[in-house]
């Protein structure tokens, strides 16, 4: 570590901060399901989910060596590209938990990376095949995959079990929920957390510290593990929230269903090299769970705003990225103003979100603004009238009723005005 300089420094200091930003927008793609249910505390799932990723973080580099060798040409990329990229990463991430909009935190650092690349050096810094294998095919492939998985594992469960309100039954479903809640903070942390060691490394490589294509040294390892558990200790309640009540209302079987599906996909991934979005597997895998269930829906007004922002993660955080590397290339004055644009947009979009916060007391809270969908609204509006004779709404001047006064039992007594009430 002797040959790391002040640029190099900040580097590495600006991709943990990603890493804790990954972290806490990432929380509910363990841990939604499993607090919505009420098979866990909110504090203490995502206490469970900080440990798992520290421990997760430590069992494969496959991840990080896809992105510290495999996105973009490693020769000629300067470290302020690699700053200019987690500028874009780390502005989208905010954002998004702003909104509550469980977007991919990986294909942030994707599209900034591969805009300040481009921005740096043209399209010939990045490596279109690899991107293709690797993140595009999985971003398509793993939410339809988990989906279709937790959707027949959901039918399956409610086949067999014989008595749907037997409370031992729920009760063992609640117990292999936490388990498999563990499983994707297990997995989260083997696949999210090496993201990071892979953009460290990266920018090791283009400091001459150590050689292209070698594997993330161990500091570099324990740091990016620490910050990540650091982040999901911390919990993105806003994100939380929308997975385990916005999408669908879920029952213990279908977070059972869900999470063990999700957890399947992500560690194949993991094995292969494959950087997916853990968040878009679980969100499709909670999608799933939801139509698995006879009755059960998917909220698709927020369905839609999620997958625009998947859409929306790649171009959106590679613009900020090559806006971030157009400064940096104006010298040390341009690297001070990234800097200064990374530090104010945190800012403003934290102050945003005191306006109306959302923490583990009112995560579960059933107060979702949730906005009509486009089907809800059209029907709405070609609803005919209630035919003639139909009962009506009813309303304070409705209930006002003439009651006739009782016969005087005095003949020669006036008679009493009639009572309204």
């Amino acid at each position: 570590m002797e040959h790391i300089t002040l640029l190099l420094a900040i580097v590495v200091v600006t991709a943990l901060v990603f890493d804790f930003t990954n972290g806490f927008h990432d929380t509910a793609n363990a841990m939604a399901t499993t607090i919505s249910t009420g098979a866990l505390k909110p504090k203490t799932a995502v206490a469970m989910s900080a440990v798992l990723n520290l421990v997760g973080a430590f069992l494969s580099v496959e991840v990080a060596k896809t992105i510290s060798g495999g996105i973009i040409n490693e020769e000629g990329i300067r470290t302020e590209v690699i700053f200019a990229a987690l500028v874009g990463a780390i502005l989208w991430n905010l954002l998004t938990w702003l909104l509550g909009l469980p977007s991919s935190s990986s294909h942030a650092l994707f599209g900034g990376l591969i805009g300040a690349a481009v921005m740096s050096a043209g399209w010939s810094a990045v490596n279109g095949s690899t991107i293709v294998t690797k993140v595009l095919i999985p971003a398509v492939a793993a939410p339809l995959v988990a989906g279709l998985a937790a959707m027949a594992a959901t039918k399956l469960t409610y086949k067999i079990k014989a008595k749907p309100e037997a409370k031992a039954t729920a009760k063992g479903y609640r117990a292999g929920q936490i388990a498999s809640a563990g499983l994707v903070s297990l997995a989260h942390g083997t696949n999210d957390a090496q993201k990071t060691m892979g953009i460290i490394t990266l920018a090791l490589v283009t400091q001459g510290v150590v050689a292209p294509g070698s594997n993330p040294p161990m500091w570099v390892i324990v740091s990016a593990g620490v910050a990540i558990a650091a982040g999901t200790y911390l919990g993105g309640w806003r994100i939380i929230r929308t997975m385990g009540k916005g999408l669908t209302d879920l029952q213990p079987q279908q977070g059972f269903a869900a999470q063990t599906s999700a957890a399947t996909v992500i560690l194949a991934s993991s094995h292969l090299g494959f950087s997916l979005s853990t968040t878009q597997s679980c969100s499709g895998a909670v999608m799933g769970a939801g139509l698995g269930r006879k009755g059960g829906v998917v909220r698709w007004s927020t369905a839609t705003r999620m997958f625009a922002a998947w859409g929306l993660t790649l171009p959106a955080a590679g613009l900020v990225g090559a806006g971030a590397e157009f400064l940096t290339k104006q010298g040390p004055w341009g690297i001070a103003a990234t800097a200064v644009l990374l530090v104010s947009g945190s800012a403003v979009i934290w102050a945003l979100s005191r306006r109306k916060p959302v923490d583990h007391h009112n995560v579960t809270a059933d107060d979702l603004d949730e906005p009509a969908g486009v089907v809800t609204t059209a029907i709405a509006a070609v609803t005919p009238p209630p035919a003639a004779g139909s009962v009506a709404a009813v309303t304070d001047e409705d209930l006002k009723t003439t009651i006739p006064a009782p016969v005087p039992t005095d003949p020669t007594a006036p008679p009493a005005p009639a009572a309204t009430v």
